[in-house]
């Protein structure tokens, strides 16, 4: 059973979701996005409540979502008018040129307040990505800075609706502000920065309108820094049709979605509520069923069955041959409850667990808490690289590497989907694997973003 409401203090709200198409000039030439971060007040919890502070980006929350085609080129200016911090963006899942992954101090300079930045690229794949800073990531995204890119499919899967929904949850105070506990030692040691307010596409249980029989193209993206989001569906026949962007060659139907920070899922579904009903998207959670979104259908009569959905069409990545691949290491170690009882190496200084507490350093990567001189990895291009994620911490960890798809490989080796964020488990090891291509110091990180600053961190690099 699904129900309408959920805990806590706030019971609704809604900020609305624009759109950009990047679109081209009458000369051709690819238009620039412009993208403003600045702050903004915003109507994010009930009417009842005040406006939100927020940071954002052309003032909406989440930021104007961007279209493009495959195979064009791609331009966003980025301009800050935040009061006094620098930024960038990442453009998550993208494969692109290093110059312009977005990562402060390693593939440009911050962009300080009142400057700006220009980025350019031709996305390869079409899919599901998203855009966020790199720069004191916490607190800017927990502040409301991120949105959507999609890269639309030459001739898109025919669709009733293509929907985008961004999960995302925030931390606020009881006169609904956002919280200012950014980097508490209780979130980095733990779970994460959780927050106490739940959104899709910037309002509480977002409706959208449809007919029974209707088929949906569902984009669910998750912007949480911390949350795996859980989710289950009343009225609505699913099929897992792409995993970060990257398409299935074969749909999975499905009953359950789990959605980890900074993954997303494409879903087919199918409106199987009837007329005059409505069909529900929940978040699963320890003391109930709480209801995400909605689509209240109306009372035309019902569309006829569809036979089951197509593939979507795939995107071209070298395929890695995992039985030739170099074999690299990852452990992670760290946090509350399991700790580093033989302490770390932070700045090339090995240090005991009480003084990287005095850094608030609470995790490491092969012993090492965060950036190091070295990378992981130094790998040329063409090479077929092999990273066993080992996680022996007691929490999950959300590990995201720029650049780069990477294929999740099965137990015996076998390779499954293309993925950029691959969940691990507490005492559990994933493997991935990919081909290395575009030359650059790439970073590698968990996306519970307290984590990442708090030690979780670490870079490869790609030479030709």
């Amino acid at each position: 059973m699904i129900y309408p409401t959920r805990r806590g203090f706030l019971a609704g709200g809604a900020a609305a979701l624009a759109t950009l198409s990047a679109g081209r000039t009458a000369f051709g030439a690819p238009a620039t996005n412009v993208l403003r971060a600045a702050p903004a007040s915003l109507q994010i919890a009930p009417s009842d409540y005040p406006e939100t502070a927020v940071w954002a980006y052309n003032e909406s929350a989440p930021g104007p979502e961007l279209r493009i085609t495959q195979g064009e080129m791609f331009r966003a200016r980025l301009e800050n008018a935040l009061p006094t911090q620098g930024t960038t963006i990442h453009w998550h899942g993208v494969r692109l040129p290093n110059e312009m992954d977005g990562v402060p101090n390693v593939t440009q300079p911050p962009v300080m307040p009142g400057e700006s930045f220009e980025y350019s690229f031709t996305p390869p794949d079409a899919g599901t990505f998203w855009y966020h800073p790199h720069q004191h990531s916490t607190e800017q995204i927990s502040r409301g800075l991120s949105g959507v890119l999609i890269v639309e499919e030459p001739e898109p899967p025919q669709v009733d609706a293509d929907l985008t929904l961004v999960l995302d949850d925030w931390r606020m105070t009881e006169d609904a502000q956002i919280h200012e506990s950014f980097g508490n030692r209780h979130d980095l040691s733990h779970a994460g920065r959780l927050g106490n307010y739940v959104t899709v596409n910037g309002q509480f249980q977002w409706s959208r309108g449809v007919r029974a029989g209707d088929r949906l193209r569902l984009r669910l993206v998750n912007t949480a820094t911390a949350r795996i989001f859980n989710m289950r569906a009343e009225g609505l026949r699913l099929w897992v049709a792409a995993l970060d962007g990257m398409p299935l060659a074969q749909l999975t139907e499905v009953t359950e979605l789990t959605l980890a920070p900074a993954q997303r899922i494409d879903v087919v579904a199918d409106v199987t509520a009837e007329p005059d009903s409505e069909a529900l998207l929940a978040s699963v959670e320890r003391d109930g069923n709480f209801l995400l979104a909605s689509f209240p259908t109306d009372s035309q009569p019902a569309q006829a069955a569809r036979d089951r959905p197509a593939p979507f069409p795939p995107n071209e990545h070298p395929e890695p041959d995992p039985s030739e691949a170099r074999k690299v290491a990852l452990v992670m170690e760290g946090g509350a409850m399991r700790g580093l009882p033989d302490g770390a190496t932070l700045n090339g200084q090995k240090m005991d667990m009480r003084a990287l507490v005095d850094e608030n350093q609470f995790w490491a990567f092969n012993g090492i808490a965060g950036m190091s001189e070295a990378p992981l990895i130094e790998a040329r291009v063409g090479e077929t690289i092999r990273i066993a994620i080992e996680n022996r911490t007691a929490f999950p960890h959300a590990q995201h590497l720029h650049g780069y798809h990477f294929r999740l490989l099965a137990p015996d080796g076998t390779p499954g989907a293309w993925r950029d964020t691959v969940l691990v488990n507490p005492d559990e090891t994933r493997e991935i694997a990919f081909v290395a291509q575009t030359p650059g110091s790439w970073m590698f990180h968990c996306h519970m973003l307290s984590h990442q600053m708090a030690g979780m961190m670490t870079w490869i690099r790609v030479t030709a």
